[in-house]
């Protein structure tokens, strides 16, 4: 899922090498180290992994199987598929399989094989742990910590680790977190046994919707989509001014809805547009930040939302088609923010775009390449329809294969297919592996009673008040996001404080978005600010000033989660028409006022005087009165239309 995609072939001698941006993307991502293999071990894992996809394929036509079960195959593919796939040192060898992984990977899959052939017996006695479970399944957790290492980094195995000595060494805890303890034989137990730990609901997640629509994205990256949404956002956009950092919004916003990884988004589209952005005049750093922005913002637009939109579904018990309804007006207003911030920052620097010359035609693209679309659009009514994600997500494979078929160019002959099928397992095992870890977490939580440990001592240290609840809220969510992927940053921060903002009176789907945001934005956080990293390596910046620049670029997105909790009708719950009509008329005013202030033009370049006045209005547009609302559009509006009077200043020089 983190390899690099195709690139415009108009535009190819602005790309940076693969070779190069492989590695930038091996640096911050652990799930792209992988092998790479021929010979009888390249087939084998071929094989396994087309097997697992076939497995999902099949069952989300046909049926799953009972849903332990299910988890548990899934889990058994993908982690034996982790310890062939992936080395455990960076010194160790990327082409061949050393002996003791084969032996850990037969192991692992055991281990996980155990549920699958024993689940009968194991359901009939109450999960109670046998003399020889105790030490299969303390195995088992040890093998699930280090296939977690090799492929999703330290990180989280480390929290996992952390969660599981708290169970053990509870009675040792500081009085607030204090409880009795429990045996190993309990740890076991649940976190092995029972759908309470390993092959819990986020695991069970990633064996459905989270597996299918990753799957679905290979097919589609298989057949061209790719390189079409390059070429169309190209079209679209390159012309403009600035116009390559306008294509890197709409190309990482196109590739976002199918892709799960922040970081593999930048290599992606970055590739490419960051190369083009300092061409036209946009500094390394902005060019850096405006591409980690744009590639994390794919984590926030639905459909997929980085499989977090399935996730909280299941979490909540609502329907996907909920969750993605509540989703689109805060993505579209974060990426107008970015918009509108890069046209700005063109029009200040007088930045031209790319000339039309060396772009491609948007009606040439779209007779090519446009019944691509067709996948998207037939997803998209599905669900519509009320159909399942993941009975829409196997017939979007389908319509795949069938519409790519209608032109030579995008066919997916048997090669293909089984690339793809190959592809999408291995772009899975990241979060089939996550998942499994978080299941540790959610596990503890359970048996503890951690969760509401935790939310009882937010809500005492905030007093109480809701508006410190949530500043405290905003900066756990960010420090447990830094390094996790979206999936398991969003089951962390929804277990452990979420139920401290539901026990506050908040709207649990605000509280779930709440997190899901400020845990998103992590990637653009310093000091661990993974795609802004990356971004900076592909411009060759500073990567701490390319990080400031990315917060600075998406700072509507750390005041869109406070309009969920204040202003719920954002997430079109109980939404006036009305009322809704002048959130987001304030919503985009106020993300023009910050803008400009920020960035020193709108409408004509700004005295340093101005761009400070231009911030109250600004931030009171997102306030949840009506009154400061309508107050800030005015005073925008009349700041708007007195430098529009003033004789304009000369445009700075790049």
């Amino acid at each position: 899922m983190a390899q690099v995609e195709e690139r415009p072939s108009s535009i190819l001698g602005q790309s940076i090498d693969d070779e190069k941006i492989q590695k930038l993307v091996e640096k911050y991502d652990a799930e792209s180290r992988f092998r790479v293999l021929d010979g009888l071990a390249g087939k084998i894992v071929m094989a396994l992994l087309v097997a697992m996809s076939c497995y999902h394929l099949y069952t989300a036509g046909f049926g799953l199987l009972p849903i332990s079960i299910h988890r548990a195959v899934h889990l058994t593919f993908a982690i034996a598929a982790v310890y062939l796939l992936y080395p455990a040192t960076s010194k160790s060898s990327r082409t061949s399989i050393p002996w003791y992984d084969w032996v850990l990977s037969l192991l692992a899959a055991a281990g996980s094989a155990y549920i699958v052939f024993f689940f009968n017996d194991i359901a009939r006695r109450g999960a109670q742990v046998q003399p020889y479970e105790l030490w299969m399944g303390l195995a088992f957790m040890v093998l699930v910590l280090e296939a977690g290492r090799r492929i999703v980094g330290n990180v989280l195995p480390m929290l996992a680790f952390f969660f599981l000595l708290y169970c053990y060494f509870g009675r040792y805890m500081p009085s607030i977190f204090m409880h009795r303890g429990y045996s190993l034989s309990r740890i076991v137990q649940h976190m092995y046994l029972t759908p309470e730990g390993v092959f819990g609901v986020a695991l069970g997640v990633s064996s459905t919707f989270v597996f299918m629509f990753i799957l679905f994205g290979a097919f589609l990256s298989g057949s061209g989509g790719a390189r079409f949404f390059n070429e169309l956002s190209l079209a679209l956009a390159g012309h403009l001014p600035g116009g390559p950092a306008k294509v890197a919004i709409v190309a990482s916003g196109l590739l976002g809805t199918i892709n799960g990884s922040s970081v593999a988004n930048v290599a992606t589209t970055g590739a490419f547009t960051i190369p083009l952005m300092k061409r036209v005049g946009y500094k390394p750093e902005f060019a850096g930040a405006v591409e980690a922005c744009a590639s994390t913002g794919g984590q926030l637009m639905p459909p997929i939302m980085g499989a977090g939109a399935f996730i909280m579904s299941e979490f909540l018990g609502i329907s996907y088609l909920r969750i993605a309804a509540a989703a689109i007006i805060p993505a579209l207003l974060y990426y107008a923010a970015l918009f509108i911030n890069v046209h700005v920052r063109a029009k200040y620097r007088n930045l031209e775009g790319i000339e039309r010359d060396l772009l491609p035609k948007g009606k040439e693209v779209f007779a090519r390449d446009g019944h691509l679309l067709i996948p998207l659009f037939a997803i998209i009514a599905m669900l519509l329809m009320k159909y399942t994600p993941l009975a829409a997500a196997f017939w979007g494979i389908v319509t795949v294969i069938v519409v790519s078929s209608l032109r030579s160019h995008t066919r997916m002959g048997p090669v293909k297919i089984l690339k793809a099928l190959e592809e999408g397992a291995r772009g899975a095992l990241g979060v089939a592996l996550a998942c499994a870890l978080v299941g540790f977490v959610v596990g503890t939580s359970s048996l503890t009673a951690l969760g509401l440990t935790l939310s009882n001592n937010i809500i005492d240290i905030a007093g109480g008040k809701l508006l410190p609840t949530l500043i405290m809220a905003m900066v756990a969510c960010i420090v447990l996001g830094m390094g996790l992927p979206t999936t398991a940053n969003y089951i962390v921060t929804s277990t452990i404080i979420a139920p401290a903002l539901i026990k506050m009176g908040v709207f649990p789907l605000a509280a779930h978005m709440f997190v899901f945001y400020f845990g998103i934005m992590a990637d653009l956080t310093p000091p661990v600010c993974l795609a802004a990293f990356t971004g900076a390596g592909i411009a060759g910046a500073n990567p701490g000033k390319t990080g400031l620049e990315a917060t600075k670029i998406a700072l509507v997105a750390y005041a869109l989660p406070y309009t969920f909790i204040y202003t719920p009708a954002i997430l079109l719950e109980q939404a006036h028409p009305l009322s809704l009509a002048l959130l987001v008329v304030a919503a985009l005013a106020g993300i023009a006022a910050l803008a400009g202030a920020l960035q020193g033009w709108l409408m004509r370049n700004l005295s340093p005087a101005i761009r400070a006045l231009l911030v109250v209005p600004g931030l009171a547009a997102f306030l949840p009165s009506s009154t400061a609302k309508l107050a800030s559009l005015a005073a925008i509006v009349a700041v708007m239309a007195w430098t529009c009077l003033k004789s304009p200043k000369g445009a700075l020089t790049a």
